[in-house]
């Protein structure tokens, strides 16, 4: 019982130490939880809130982008995230010394994860209160299980992937530009920012696409929870499914390729381009 109390509390105050960690970079803050607030208000203020077409009846326009925005501020925030502060904390070496400590090195992955998804339920949270509370949102509370589970899967997959990301990329400076070009252009085929009205209209190819990854799933098992067309509980089992195949895949690439010291030439490469954009 006592080295279960302690694994538990070693695994707290990382989570809490990741945590202090994130929100201690306002800028990374801001894209985490701002961005997708921003886009929201943006969408609306442009498109109104008025009802639009689906393939199902008509649905208020915020009553679909405020599920899919907060499905990608919770993307961001495990996925984003993790696969860059990991990979910038591999090349600064403090990886390499945390694997020197007591700390189980599981200990400090599992905060990672955890921490991202308190991240991301925090981002969720505000994104859904403020969807009711300014742009009218409908909540049932009957369909809030089927939510719950699938922003569980979901940030899970996504932190895996996170850490799947952090194992592949070259380097620090690798890791946005791998994050970056493939959440973007996902959110675009997986009904993130195209409305369930304009989806119909997207090529055979790029819908295949969409199928095939995370994303998708992610906002139509998580959106169905918060559609007015669902029956409750409105649980989404092949979306769910699809999500826990990507979460194994991601897991299995971290645990292959994962490692925890710098990267050879990595750091140098790093100097070498903020000496050269300081003199520049």
């Amino acid at each position: 019982m006592s080295e279960r109390v302690s694994v538990l509390s070693m695994l707290w105050r990382q989570t809490r130490a990741q945590n202090r960690a994130f929100w201690r970079v306002p800028i990374g803050a801001f894209f985490t939880l701002g961005l997708p607030l921003f886009i929201l208000v943006l969408f609306v203020a442009l498109f109104g809130n008025d009802p639009i077409d689906s393939a199902y009846g008509s649905v208020k326009t915020a009553q679909f982008y405020a599920p899919g925005l907060a499905v990608f501020a919770a993307a961001s925030a495990t996925y984003t995230n993790i696969g860059m502060n990991l990979s910038m904390r591999r090349d600064e070496g403090i990886l390499k010394r945390v694997r020197g400590t007591p700390l189980p090195p599981w200990i400090y992955l599992a905060g990672v994860v955890l921490s991202g998804v308190w991240v991301a339920l925090v981002s969720t949270t505000v994104m859904m209160g403020l969807g009711v509370a300014v742009y009218d949102v409908n909540i049932e509370l009957s369909k809030m299980p089927a939510a719950v589970l699938s922003f569980v899967v979901g940030t899970i997959t996504f932190a895996m992937l996170g850490i799947a990301l952090a194992a592949v990329a070259k380097s620090a400076s690798a890791a946005p530009g791998i994050a970056n070009s493939t959440i973007l252009p996902l959110a675009f085929i997986s009904q993130v920012f195209i409305s369930l009205g304009e989806s119909r209209d997207m090529p055979g190819w790029l819908e295949l696409a969409g199928n095939i990854f995370p994303l998708k799933h992610f906002a139509l098992s998580f959106g169905e929870a918060f559609s007015p067309f669902s029956d409750a509980p409105a649980f989404e089992w092949g979306h769910i499914a699809v999500m826990a195949i990507w979460a194994v895949i991601g897991g299995l690439v971290a645990w292959r390729k994962f490692g925890w010291d710098p990267v050879p030439g990595a750091a140098t490469r790093r100097a070498r381009r903020s000496s050269k954009a300081a003199a520049g």
